[in-house]
């Protein structure tokens, strides 16, 4: 048996989702099925945001489907921000034609990565960012994705991600404000924001992404706050590149994770590499029932044709 596995995994490892002859290409679906009956617990899919990052060369999101599905990949999740779906009216017919690609590729359309901030000492920027959210959760919603990656935010004045990175992610809040202002700002906008996503059946997941999402306690105090089955978690395997124990970290959000992203850095990563040991993160994540999508997030400055088809040997291999 445990050959016949390691078999299944080389023909994973080297044909992408053609399994059972040479070249037959087996449509995701049923290829999670034969994940599952080769004791292999996780689907893989890939975020657009590997192909480009933010950069100006950037795949389209139809692009990266095309890419995505070449490579063998069971699913992909979209980056709101800087893509061709972002800003002014929501483009109906646009979203249709992605959802109706993704459904041609066999390809599911799992997690849509958002952008917003409700750290703003601004009552009205903090409104804005609310209507922002519900806005990104029915964009979700029309394309059929069940989760959606929301952020904290960030404090007036944090200045350049470089600046974040270089002081270790910490952030001070405006003088006259203290941390527990942002708290109640950021557990006061999602909770607004979870009527829209319980009626559009689109599950909010806080990722640890800085700001107050940056330590796993405070990720909990904020989903504790909210008190809803409508907010868990999005949680990235190179965020808490910071804590002590970056695992211990991963085994606080593990039990709430809806999304687990996993970062690969082929060529140097572009702020910092954080490669940690993925079989050991699936050990965590396994341990607590986790049978969800891994998102692979590529932010290495190798080649992403190159890069990304290497990750997915490596996430097949290590969550099985």
């Amino acid at each position: 048996m445990k050959s016949d596995r390691k078999n299944f995994l080389k023909q994973v490892a080297i044909g992408g989702a053609g399994l059972a002859i040479p070249g037959q290409y087996v449509k995701p679906g049923n290829f999670i099925n034969k994940l599952r009956e080769n004791g292999i617990t996780n689907p893989i899919g890939c975020s657009t945001y590997s192909f480009g990052h933010f950069g100006d060369d950037r795949l389209t999101i139809e692009e990266a489907l095309d890419e995505i599905e070449k490579i063998g990949f069971d699913g992909c999740e979209i980056l709101l921000s800087g893509s061709d779906l972002e800003g002014g009216e929501i483009d109906n017919e646009h979203l249709q034609k992605i959802k109706k690609k993704a459904f041609r590729l066999g390809l599911d359309l799992m997690g849509l990565s958002t952008h917003q901030s409700f750290m703003s000492t601004y009552k009205e920027e903090r409104e804005k960012n609310i209507e922002l959210t519900k806005y990104q959760i029915e964009i979700a919603y029309r394309l059929g994705i069940p989760t959606m990656r929301i952020q904290t935010g960030h404090w007036e004045g944090a200045g350049s991600f470089d600046d974040l990175m270089a002081n270790e992610g910490v952030e001070e809040p405006p003088e006259g404000y203290t941390q527990e202002d942002g708290f109640k700002w950021i557990i006061d906008c999602i909770q607004q924001c979870i009527p829209k996503a319980k009626e559009c059946g689109v599950t909010l997941g806080l990722e640890n992404h800085w700001g107050l999402g940056r330590k796993p306690e405070w990720l909990k105090k904020i989903r504790e706050g909210v008190d809803s089955p409508w907010l868990k978690f999005t949680a990235d395997t190179g965020n808490f590149k910071f804590e002590d124990d970056q695992y211990e970290a991963l085994k606080t959000v593990a039990p709430h994770t809806v999304l687990l992203q996993a970062k690969t850095y082929f060529g140097g990563g572009l702020w910092f590499d954080n490669r940690l040991d993925f079989e050991r993160v699936a050990k965590i994540f396994h341990d607590v029932g986790y049978k969800g999508y891994i998102s692979l997030e590529f932010e290495g400055k190798e080649d992403p044709m190159k890069a990304v088809p290497k990750s997915l040997k490596e996430l097949r291999s290590s969550f099985s």
